[in-house]
Order: structure tokens, then sequence, then C-alpha cells
């Protein structure tokens, strides 16, 4: 397996994780300040969730940019954190 393949398939992983986590977020039932503080604890929880992701997929590309081959166990390990990461919450 090439580390592209690899890198597109975590890729997409974790935009779906993503998707999953937008997935909670829930609208305001109304337009002043107490509606928006009643939603904020889900928002920031969503915000450092995603600061996470970001930190992990990043570490992942420059982990794959040192890598010439990927074969083995290699990419089931590579795949366990997110996996891991979709549990979470």
């Amino acid at each position: 397996m090439g580390k592209d393949r690899l890198a597109a398939f975590s890729d997409g992983v974790i935009a779906i994780i993503i998707t999953i986590m937008v997935l909670e977020l829930k609208v305001p039932h109304g337009a002043d300040w107490t509606a928006l503080m009643a939603v904020t604890p889900n928002f920031v929880s969503y915000v450092l969730s995603f600061i996470y992701l970001a930190i992990y997929w990043n570490n992942h590309h420059h982990l794959l940019h040192t890598v010439t081959r990927v074969d083995g166990l290699p990419p089931v390990l590579a795949l366990a954190n997110p996996c891991c990461d979709s549990l979470d919450g």
C-alpha cells in the first residue's frame, strides 16, 4: 500500500469524525444571550475536540512524509487512534 492511500484514508476517517462531532451541535432556541449560554458547553467541547483532531492530523501527515513505503502492521496502528477518537465523546 502506498503512503498516499493511507493518508487519503486517514483524512477520510478524520473528516467523518468531524462531521459526527458537528451533528452534536444544537441551534440556540432564542436570540438572546441566555439561549446562547445554554449551548456554550457543547460548543466549547466541539472546539477543543476539533483542535485535538487538527493536531493529530498534522502530526500524522508529518509522520507520513518521513515514510517511504507502508506495509503490514503500520496502517492498522495508524488507524487505531482515529478509531478510538471516534468513540470518545
